[in-house]
């Protein structure tokens, strides 16, 4: 199964429900788990990364088209 980003994130970007206040919190949180996941030496989960990149990726696509 092929995931794409870009069209997951550009959806995120244009959801008007969604804050930046919320863009920012979900990003800080995985920033969080996955610092705590560093000091503690377990294997990152790579679902992880790839919600972080989403989340980074409609965030900035937000902030560059001003919705």
């Amino acid at each position: 199964m092929k995931i794409d980003f870009r069209t997951i994130s550009a959806r995120l970007a244009a959801d008007e429900d969604l804050t930046d206040y919320d863009f920012w919190r979900a990003i800080k949180m995985i920033d969080n788990e996955l610092y705590r996941i560093e000091r503690e030496r377990l294997p990152i989960p790579m679902q992880m990364l790839h919600a972080r990149h989403v989340l980074k990726t409609a965030r900035a696509q937000r902030l560059a088209e001003g919705f």
